[in-house]
């Protein structure tokens, strides 16, 4: 089930903005001109407004416009800043999912390589979604051996692949949000409890390592005498 969201301070919001606003400072050198133009062209209208006799009703209405503005320019910009500082970071796709509004039950790097490879796992109304990272011929691999795994419990629900990246075929992690929030909502609240406790059930069952194992990892000949039957 979906955890409920923690509700958090006026304070702690407060310094969540700060953090927001230092961090598109250092990767937009935009952001600070936009959002100074984004304050001062309504506060200045406000005061001619004034100064002309339009009246003192115009003040509030410059204030809420004036915020409104501030706080547009920053959610731009800090979208964009986070988008491209994820952009070729290992995880980043299941990251930016997480943070998503909505009922979104991400499984981070359900199958990976040594090489940073990896396939998240996305349970939605969608349905099931897998989101590879890393290098595209061998996450194609790991795409090809996941679906065959999840073929076994999905059932009927439908079944979507994107590779991230920049390539052709592939989907850029800037879209990926709205690329998400575009998909038609396929199955209901229910369906996606009922999914992701079956994929929870696959993912706890221990998988042995392919290849011959190694000697002192093998049972002696004794404990097949002990279990077979009298």
């Amino acid at each position: 089930m979906a955890k409920p969201q923690e509700k958090v301070s006026f304070g702690e919001r407060l310094k969540q903005i700060g953090q927001v606003f230092s961090f598109t400072a250092k990767q937009d050198r935009w952001f600070v001109p936009l959002l100074v133009a984004a304050v001062a062209i309504p506060v200045a209208l406000t005061v001619l407004l004034v100064l002309l006799g339009a009246g003192w009703i115009y003040i509030p209405i410059g204030i809420m416009v004036t915020l409104l503005a501030a706080v547009i320019v920053l959610n731009l910009r800090s979208n964009a800043a986070m988008m491209n500082a994820a952009e070729g970071q290992p995880g980043a796709a299941a990251s930016l999912v997480e943070n998503m509004r909505g009922d979104w039950r991400v499984r981070p790097a359900a199958s990976s390589t040594t090489q940073f490879d990896m396939v998240h796992i996305v349970i939605g109304k969608p349905g099931v979604i897998l989101l590879a990272e890393g290098q595209p011929q061998r996450v194609r691999g790991l795409l090809g051996q996941e679906k065959k795994r999840l073929s076994k419990v999905i059932g009927n629900a439908p079944l979507y692949d994107y590779v991230i990246g920049n390539g052709e075929g592939e989907l850029p992690i800037k879209k990926l949000r709205t690329t998400l929030m575009r998909m038609p909502r396929n199955l209901t609240g229910k369906d996606v409890n009922s999914l992701d406790k079956r994929l929870g059930a696959l993912m706890a069952r221990p998988q042995m390592p392919k290849g011959a194992i190694p000697k002192n990892m093998r049972p002696s000949k004794g404990a097949f005498r002990q279990q077979r039957p009298r």
